[in-house]
């Protein structure tokens, strides 16, 4: 029997929990298990990881092979912090953390230069944006 540590889903729909599992690798992944070493919810700030690694390092010894997922977990967890998270897709924007100040308009506000906007700044800005012009004039008038 090929033992592997793998994920097992427990949460409801749309809330994803994982237990770490010891399991025949040939079971289905919410299958009979062997014995449950652990639990990883990916859902709080940093995520919340919990194994139990004198089973886990018995479950290696004797020839389990862990998954993927569960490697990156075991790794996470001796560096004392949850999995690196892997650059945004292109086309995705990074959302700025609690630590970091969201991105704005360089020169279009106080918070981006330091100084106040001044009324005629504010002005030459908005005379400033391009216009739509493949777009046809809007004629509501009627």
């Amino acid at each position: 029997m090929a033992v592997r540590l793998r994920l097992t889903r427990v949460g409801s729909r749309k809330n994803p929990v994982w237990r770490v599992v010891a399991a025949d690798g040939r079971s289905k992944r919410d299958g009979r298990v062997l014995e449950i070493v652990g639990r990883y919810n990916p859902q709080p700030q940093p995520s919340e990881i919990v194994l139990d690694r004198e089973r886990i390092d018995h479950w290696i010894a004797r020839g389990a092979q862990p998954s993927d997922t569960v490697r990156k977990l075991i790794r996470a967890v001796e560096r004392g912090a949850p999995p690196a998270t892997a650059a945004p897709a292109p086309g995705v924007t990074a959302v700025a953390g609690p630590d970091e100040a969201p991105a704005t308009d360089a020169g279009t506000s106080e918070e981006a230069t330091g100084e106040p906007v001044t009324a005629e700044e504010s002005a030459s800005v908005a005379d400033a944006a391009p216009a739509d012009e493949g777009r046809p004039a809007d004629s509501s008038e009627g």
